[in-house]
């Protein structure tokens, strides 16, 4: 490529590297008022078509005719004038001060940890959300974690048993792969094991030495399996200083469920322990939520999103590097070569 042999400082300045277009496109310019003067070149070579022209016609009498050996001295008298247009342009580019910057960004932060408690129990396939509550909340905790940097993230699911689908890592790739392959059959155990899942997350999590740690509990049930009641969870979780979000996710009556077996909507009656969530989030210094639709849940996430960041420290580094030294140099070898046509015997032979 080419600008790794710019920035390469063992580069040659002969060579031919410089006089691409490509390359004079891909600099940077200090002082670039100069290149308008690149006007004076095509100057030069008009100075010089116009003389020859006159010598032309003055000679006109005496060569009638063109030969192959007059074509080929009329090549060799545009050779001072081009050496000298070439000397003009390269010590203008030269003027005009290329350059490259090579620029470094460094970001850090002190992250934090996030555990995501996620619910994946049938009712999750429940379709007051589009196309339903498990597919909207993956979707939703797929641009929570495009959002974080540098934050340690892990995901617990949990229905009748809970498990840790992923550890505290910082590898968003992964967790978001693990986050398409969730689906309710991933458990067994039928029902809603909160307490449980509190309890999972938090071992995940106890051993952290973040200054912050959050879980982020979403649940559209009531508290029916496990054998950890949710308020102990809350507390363990705590006494290690782990805040706690809950969100209940779906809306209460009668919501439409999956189809009957000639392809027409069913209907079921839902209900939701709001007090068990709501005791939840105080015991772990957090906020409840309610959402009843898409829109509302991808707001709650944003908000909590907003609530729990850290500040991104940056250091930039800039390194400079001129190249002006090298079309300086070819000017003064193109300088060199027109003084040297101009004093040798061969300028006189060309004019004459």
């Amino acid at each position: 490529m080419v600008e790794e042999s710019l920035f390469d400082t063992s580069a040659d300045w002969f060579s031919l590297t410089w006089f691409d277009p490509s390359t004079l496109r891909n600099f940077e310019w200090e002082n670039p008022i100069y290149l308008q003067l690149l006007w004076i070149v095509p100057l030069i070579l008009l100075i010089k078509w116009f003389i020859s022209r006159l010598r032309n016609n003055a000679l006109s009498l005496s060569l009638p005719k063109k030969s192959f050996k007059q074509d080929w001295l009329t090549l060799l008298r545009w050779v001072p004038a081009s050496m000298l247009a070439a000397t003009v342009a390269l010590l203008i580019i030269a003027l005009a001060r290329p350059q490259k910057t090579n620029e470094r960004v460094d970001r850090w932060t002190e992250g934090i940890d996030i555990m995501l408690v996620a619910d994946i129990s049938e009712s999750m396939l429940i379709e007051d959300f589009r196309p339903n509550r498990l597919e909207a909340a993956k979707s939703t905790a797929l641009d929570f974690i495009s959002g974080r940097f540098q934050d340690r993230i892990g995901i617990v699911v949990f229905s009748g048993d809970a498990f840790s689908l992923a550890p505290l890592t910082t590898d968003y790739k992964l967790l978001k792969d693990l986050i398409e392959t969730i689906d309710y059959r991933m458990i067994d155990n039928r029902g809603t094991a909160i307490g449980s899942a509190l309890a999972v997350a938090t071992n995940r999590m106890r051993e952290s030495d973040s200054k912050s740690k959050v879980m982020i509990l979403l649940s559209d049930g009531d508290n029916t399996a496990g054998n950890i009641e949710p308020i102990v969870a809350a507390e363990l979780a705590a006494a290690y200083n782990i805040k706690i979000y809950t969100i209940a996710i779906g809306k209460e009556g009668r919501v439409p469920f999956g189809t009957d077996i000639f392809g027409r909507q069913q209907f079921i009656e839902n209900s939701l322990d709001e007090t068990t969530l709501r005791k939840i989030a105080q015991i772990g210094g957090g906020q409840f939520y309610r959402a009843s639709n898409n829109t509302a849940l991808q707001k709650i996430f944003d908000e909590i999103d907003a609530f729990e960041k850290v500040e991104i420290k940056e250091s930039r580094y800039k390194d400079t590097k001129d190249f002006y030294r090298y079309y300086l140099y070819w000017s003064a070898l193109f300088l060199g070569l027109y003084l040297l046509l101009r004093a040798s015997f061969l300028n006189n032979f060309l004019i004459d």
